[in-house]
């Protein structure tokens, strides 16, 4: 059943108002889920629940397969374009929003521990930019990676805009903090991972590296990188770039690397 709603002011689309703001503070564990690829990942998920969907009117009929696929006890609002807007608070074009909860939570030592034989992860340190968090969901989507560690300096995935930009991946893939006081390395070697940790001053060529069953990939902010002691205990591995240039962007990164390991392991 389809719900109206003609006043910006009702309470019922409470956690919808002023989305932009509601992302950087007191989301209480929510998230907001926009566009129609999200959604459909979003519904397909069994680690994250929608809670409600806000629907502009013009679109109803073209998602009407979409919406029949959402759990009956899963209030969908619909709105005129204008009064959506105004809850926003910021021009909606894609007419599509769902307020989302996390159902499966686990630490990052029950994430790994029970990853297969052979697995793939990304360990994050100090990815604080949204654009950034997510691409490099999007390419470890794209490339079969296993699960994703972040650590305490890394933003949340489930930031509306990096859930957008990862075209929903950060619901797709696996992902679990790291405690500041927690030993990432140790950790990583508790599971049998190898630590490969990219870097511009890395001792080995990426194109050299062959990928170990199960192969931990560590990758810092843009900047600053990664911590000399992370670095000091790990397989640094570099980029051959042109002559004079040894920066990439940090998503670039990940996909050049795990786009590497998956066909090496082929």
């Amino acid at each position: 059943m389809i719900t109206p709603v003609s006043d910006p002011d009702d309470p019922r689309i409470e956690f919808y108002r002023n989305v932009r703001e509601r992302d950087l503070v007191g989301r209480q564990g929510l998230f907001v889920a926009e566009g129609q690829v999200v959604l459909q990942k979003l519904l397909g998920s069994s680690r994250f629940r929608p809670l409600s969907l806000l629907i502009a009117e013009h679109r109803l009929q073209s998602l009407s397969k979409l919406i029949a696929a959402v759990p009956e006890d899963v209030p969908v609002f619909a709105a005129t374009q204008r009064v959506l807007d105004e809850i926003a608070g910021f021009p909606l074009h894609r007419g599509i929003l769902a307020i989302g909860r996390r159902v499966e939570a686990p630490d990052a030592d029950s994430l790994i521990d029970r990853l297969p034989e052979r697995a793939l992860v990304l360990v994050l340190s100090g990815i604080a930019n949204h654009d950034n968090m997510g691409g490099i969901f999007r390419n470890a989507a794209a490339f079969g990676a296993d699960a994703i560690l972040l650590d305490a300096d890394c933003c949340d995935p489930l930031y509306r805009k990096a859930i957008r930009v990862s075209v929903g991946a950060a619901l797709l893939v696996p992902f679990a903090s790291i405690p500041r006081e927690d030993d990432t390395i140790a950790l990583l070697e508790r599971h049998g991972f190898a630590a490969i940790a990219l870097s511009p001053s890395g001792r080995q060529d990426l194109s050299e590296l062959l990928p170990p069953p199960r192969a931990a990939v560590l990758l810092g902010a843009e900047g600053p990188g990664l911590a000399p002691e992370l670095l000091a205990r790990t397989e640094s591995v570099r980029i051959k770039m042109a002559p004079g240039f040894d920066s990439l962007n940090v998503a670039t990164t990940s996909g050049i690397v795990l786009h590497h390991l998956r066909s090496a392991a082929a």
